[in-house]
């Protein structure tokens, strides 16, 4: 009996991975939809506005700006920060770490680590 229960549950963890599923990211555990979901939330109300939707700093209201937002396709720009810089600055503003105060803070996501890695993925792929 015990080694049915133990192949039934060898062949359950690896349907589980094998589809997403898991807690090491993969897309297939509720905390990381959460976390992708209130990221593409984040993304498309707060920051299209400036960065613009492919993220080349033509949103709508970057007409408006003196300083112009980041353009995240630049390849030399992707190459010259890290992830932590990043989060820094979407959660501080950019007044925070001496860039354009008209980079509003987030505090709303200070601790929301898992959000904050899904904002960094998106800004990564827009150089790709």
């Amino acid at each position: 009996m015990s080694r049915i229960l133990a192949v039934t549950l060898f062949a359950f963890a690896g349907l589980t991975t094998a589809c997403g599923g898991g807690s090491k990211g993969g897309g297939g555990s509720d905390a990381n939809a959460e976390a992708v979901a209130e990221a593409n939330k984040v993304w498309t109300e707060r920051c299209v506005t400036c960065h613009g939707n492919s993220g080349k700093g033509d949103g709508p209201g970057a007409a408006a700006l003196a300083v112009k937002p980041r353009s995240f396709s630049d390849p030399n720009w992707q190459a010259s920060v890290d992830d932590a810089r990043i989060k820094s600055v979407i959660v501080g503003g950019g007044a925070s770490v001496g860039l354009n105060e008209a980079m509003a803070a987030n505090p709303d996501l200070e601790g929301k680590d898992a959000v904050l890695n899904e904002l960094v993925t998106k800004i990564r792929k827009l150089s790709q």
